[in-house]
């Protein structure tokens, strides 16, 4: 019973809820940027992504990841166990059922991001081990398509006549997502450079390995000025002083970001977990201060 017990809380563990603040941008963003807001929808769909989806997600990657090491938002993380599959398909099942009360498209959506997020973990397909591959699922999932996923989460209605016969509102939609890709494009690299000898152990190449540690931060800097840019045509023509901001909140990620990467050039052993957690909290942290104060204002 002893024994049981443990399991669970192992289980409960590897949620890592609290890495779900580092998805938040994402949906303060497209909150930010809607035009209409229902507030049940908003709330619901809120819950869904961070206290459901995301740490399933977590989970079933930890399940067969069985990592030894340190994992994001894990220093030491506990052996991985069964009890961990069965929560993460609860967790699924009730995120989908309840993803049914927001709309039919919302459920959708949702259902093929738990699909992608599986498709990236599970030992017989695994998409994570192949470097392009596994960082363009990261890309388009946790970024433009979870925009995406919030949007329809937010509004009360949201159609594709509706999209499509608003050409101004599909062009301002595509910029923000792609901005949103981008940005999760800039920092995912970031968080494999410490995991580089046991990604390759466990059959992962990453594409921070296939970058090595100066090709991943100069990879990461393209990806983050890619981000700005479609920040600017995102927001040029209905709000600059929203961009100068969102590039104002952001001047102490590019700070870090500088003295990390003069630190690695010295010595590659402060390519670590400590340094990749502290970029993802800073990152994490002016965003969402800055689409929070979007959506106030």
């Amino acid at each position: 019973m002893k024994n049981i017990s443990k399991e669970w809380r192992d289980a409960l563990t590897h949620l890592r809820v609290h890495f779900s603040f580092l998805l938040l941008p994402v949906y303060l963003f497209a909150l930010s940027q809607a035009s209409e807001i229902d507030v049940f929808n908003a709330v619901t769909s809120f819950i869904i992504l961070h206290f459901l989806i995301y740490p399933s997600s977590n989970l079933f990657n930890s399940y067969y990841d069985k990592d030894e090491g340190s994992v994001g938002g894990l220093k030491n993380p506990p052996p991985a166990n069964e009890k961990m599959l069965s929560l993460a398909n609860w967790m699924d099942l009730t995120a989908l059922i309840l993803s049914f009360f927001i709309s039919s498209a919302f459920a959708i959506l949702a259902a093929i991001y738990i699909l992608f997020s599986r498709l990236y973990s599970y030992e017989y397909i695994r998409l994570k081990k192949f470097p392009f591959l596994g960082f363009l699922v990261i890309f388009v999932f946790q970024g433009g398509f979870t925009f995406m996923l919030c949007k329809f989460g937010i509004v009360s209605y949201f159609d594709s006549h509706h999209l499509y016969n608003n050409h101004h509102e599909l062009g301002y939609l595509t910029f923000a997502a792609l901005a949103t890709s981008f940005q999760i494009g800039a920092v995912y690299p970031l968080t494999q450079i410490y995991q580089h000898k046991s990604d390759l152990n466990d059959g992962v190449v990453t594409l921070s390995y296939k970058l090595g540690y100066l090709g991943t931060f100069l990879f990461s800097a393209i990806m983050f000025g890619f981000a700005n840019w479609f920040y600017y045509l995102h927001f040029k023509e209905i709000s600059l002083e929203s961009f100068y901001l969102i590039i104002a909140a952001q001047l102490p990620v590019m700070l870090y970001f500088i003295i990390w990467f003069l630190r690695v050039l010295k010595n590659r052993r402060n390519a670590d977990y400590r340094h990749t957690m502290l970029m993802n909290i800073l990152a994490a942290t002016c965003l969402n201060i800055i689409f929070l104060y979007l959506v106030i204002s």
